[in-house]
């Protein structure tokens, strides 16, 4: 399944909506403002909640977890160093690797070594989309969700020099 992820650049809150194939509204992403840390939420097109993602502060590399019902499903965290990013990436649904030219925004995530989504940055004047390809018969909104996490420690703590 295709998808196109179009986050405004000056959103307020970081709300936007995922699309599908045909330029249909799939899932709601809304973040939540006057936080420590980010956090997020994956909703389906009525409001519910299907994964929410949570930084934790106080780090000295970015880390993320991400939450399915309440429960931890998986941890995503930037190792240190000093060329290409690399992620410690632990997961209730499988063993995930990350391949490919992050800094381009052109790069594939790996399961148990097979590769099940791939994503592509498009440039646009108001808004970064992003093209993502997701295998069928995989967790759509939780590789969304680490896609999410993977785009906020790239490329929105730029700042961030490890």
């Amino acid at each position: 399944m295709r998808y196109q992820i179009r986050q405004k650049v000056f959103s307020f809150g970081d709300n936007y909506t995922i699309k599908g194939d045909n330029d249909e509204p799939c899932f709601i992403v809304k973040g939540k403002i006057l936080s420590i840390g980010d956090k997020s939420s994956i909703q389906d097109l009525q409001g519910n909640e299907l994964f929410y993602i949570e930084q934790k502060v106080f780090r000295l590399l970015p880390e993320y977890h991400i939450f399915e019902n309440g429960n931890h499903v998986a941890m995503v965290k930037k190792e240190f160093t000093f060329f290409r990013p690399r992620f410690i990436i632990e997961s209730q649904y499988g063993n995930y690797n990350i391949d490919g030219d992050l800094f381009g925004y052109n790069y594939q995530i790996l399961k148990n070594g097979v590769e099940v989504v791939v994503i592509n940055k498009r440039f646009f004047a108001f808004s970064d989309t992003y093209g993502v390809d997701i295998e069928n018969g995989e967790n759509q909104a939780f590789l969304l969700a680490m896609v999410i996490v993977i785009d906020q420690v790239i490329h929105d703590n730029k700042n961030n020099n490890n």
